[in-house]
C-alpha cells in the first residue's frame, strides 16, 4: 500500500533528496544550454505585465497550501507561474473581448469589462489552487492533490465549488496556456548550476548549498518587490529611478538564469566567505553574467536576508579553468 500520512510524506522528500555527480557532463552541457535557450525567449516575448501575479500574498497562499499538502518544492513555484502566465493570458483576452464588443455596437465597454473583472475576482482563489493542483501533477512521484482535498480545503474557506467546477478551472487554465504548463522555473535553473559547479570542482558540499539555496529562492519570492528595487537602485546608481527605468528593468525582474546564479552566489557567501570568489568565477564562466551583475544581486538579497551588504572577493581556493560547460551567452 502506499505510504500515507505527514510521517510518511516526509519519508518520501528525504528519499528524493537530491543527488549531485552522477549525470554525464554533455547531458549537463545540453540541458544548460537548452534552459538559456527557454530562458532568453520567454524574455523576448514578456508581456509588459510581467510579475503582476508574483505578490507577496499570493506568493505567500501558494507556499503555505503546498507546505499544507506535503508537495515538493518545485511544485510550489510551478504552481506560481502557471498561475502568473494563465492570468497574465486570461485578462488579456478578457479586455481584448470588451474591446471587440465596443466595436459591434453591444454593451457598453466599461460594463463589458467590469463584468469580467468581477467573474475574475469571484474565481480568484479557485484559480489559483487550481495552479497548485495541476503543478502537483507535475511531480507526482510526490503527492498529487486530489478533488476531494482541494473542495474540503476550499469549503473551509466558506466557498460551494464543486468536482464539476474543478475539472472546468482546471481545463480552462489549460486550455488558456495551450496545455504549455511544465515551464522552467528558477528551481530547475538553480539545481542545474549547482550540478555543473559540482562537475567544476567547486569545494563548497552540494547538499550544503543546495539547501540555503532553497531557502533564499524561497525568500527571494516572498520579497521580490523589495529585492529588485533594491537591485534596481544599485544598477542605475539613483534612490529614485524614473518610470522609463522601471519598464526597461523588467526582463532583468524575469531572468531566472540570473535570479538562480544570484541566489547560489549569496548561499556561497553566507556558507563559506572563502569560497565566494571561486563560485562566482564559476557561474560568470558558465553563464555569461557579469561578475557585477553577480555581485549587485547578491547584496539585494543579503541585505533583506541576513543583513550583510559586504559580499567581496576573498582569498580563496581558485578552481581549475577546465569547466565542463562552456559559456551559453
Amino acid at each position: 500500500p502506499a505510504l500515507q500520512g505527514p510521517l510518511a510524506q516526509r519519508l518520501l522528500r528525504a528519499l528524493h533528496d537530491p543527488v549531485f555527480g552522477v549525470v554525464a557532463p554533455e547531458i549537463i552541457e545540453d540541458t544548460l544550454i537548452c534552459l538559456a535557450t527557454e530562458n532568453e525567449q520567454y524574455l523576448n516575448e514578456l508581456s509588459d505585465q510581467a510579475g503582476c501575479f508574483k505578490e507577496t500574498q499570493i506568493v505567500e497562499f501558494v507556499f503555505l497550501l503546498c507546505e499544507k499538502w506535503f508537495l515538493d518544492q518545485s511544485a510550489r513555484y510551478q504552481a506560481v507561474e502557471i498561475f502568473e502566465r494563465f492570468m497574465i493570458k486570461h485578462v488579456e483576452e478578457s479586455y481584448n473581448s470588451t474591446k471587440k464588443s465596443r466595436t459591434n455596437n453591444e454593451q457598453g465597454e466599461g460594463n463589458i469589462w467590469g463584468t469580467s473583472k468581477a467573474q475574475m475576482c469571484d474565481t480568484f482563489v479557485l484559480r489559483l489552487v487550481s495552479c497548485i493542483q495541476l503543478a502537483s501533477k507535475l511531480s507526482f512521484h510526490y503527492n498529487i492533490i486530489n478533488n476531494n482535498t482541494v473542495l474540503k480545503f476550499l469549503q473551509s474557506l466558506d466557498y460551494s465549488y464543486t468536482k464539476q467546477n474543478l475539472l472546468e478551472s482546471e481545463l480552462a487554465i489549460l486550455k488558456a496556456l495551450r496545455f504549455q504548463i511544465n515551464v522552467p522555473t528558477p528551481f530547475a535553473y538553480v539545481e542545474l548550476l549547482l550540478e555543473v559547479l559540482g562537475h567544476n570542482g567547486c569545494l563548497l558540499p552540494m547538499k550544503q548549498l543546495h539547501k540555503m539555496c532553497m531557502h533564499l529562492l524561497d525568500l527571494t519570492y516572498l520579497m521580490r518587490n523589495i529585492i529588485y528595487d533594491t537591485l534596481l537602485k544599485i544598477s542605475i546608481e539613483n534612490s529614485t529611478p524614473n518610470e522609463l527605468q522601471i519598464a526597461k528593468f523588467l526582463p532583468v525582474k524575469e531572468d531566472f538564469m540570473l535570479l538562480a546564479v544570484g541566489v547560489i552566489s549569496t548561499s556561497s557567501f553566507i556558507l563559506n566567505p572563502e569560497y565566494w570568489n571561486q563560485v562566482v568565477e564559476h557561474l560568470n564562466c558558465i553563464t555569461g553574467i557579469t561578475t557585477q551583475s553577480i555581485l549587485e544581486f547578491s547584496y539585494a538579497i543579503l541585505k533583506h536576508s541576513v543583513g550583510t551588504t559586504n559580499p567581496r572577493k576573498n582569498k580563496g581556493t581558485r578552481s581549475s579553468e577546465n569547466y565542463v560547460v562552456p559559456p551559453t551567452k
